[in-house]
């Protein structure tokens, strides 16, 4: 009984690593990918606003 038991745990102390390890390397793999942004490049836009009467110094 206390052999599988064991078993388990030398299961899970070999898995747990491994799959932070995975987890990590996505990211950082996501983080340093090309961009994959699908935005229309909008360039430059004029203010259609009016300008605010208070003056704040």
């Amino acid at each position: 009984m206390t052999n599988s038991n064991t078993n388990g745990i030398l299961q899970a102390v070999k898995e747990v690593p491994q799959k932070i390890i995975t987890y990590l390397s996505g990211a950082v793999s996501r983080i340093f990918a090309p961009r994959d942004d699908d935005f229309p490049e909008t360039g430059v836009q004029p203010f259609e606003g009016e300008p605010s009467e208070k003056k704040h110094y």
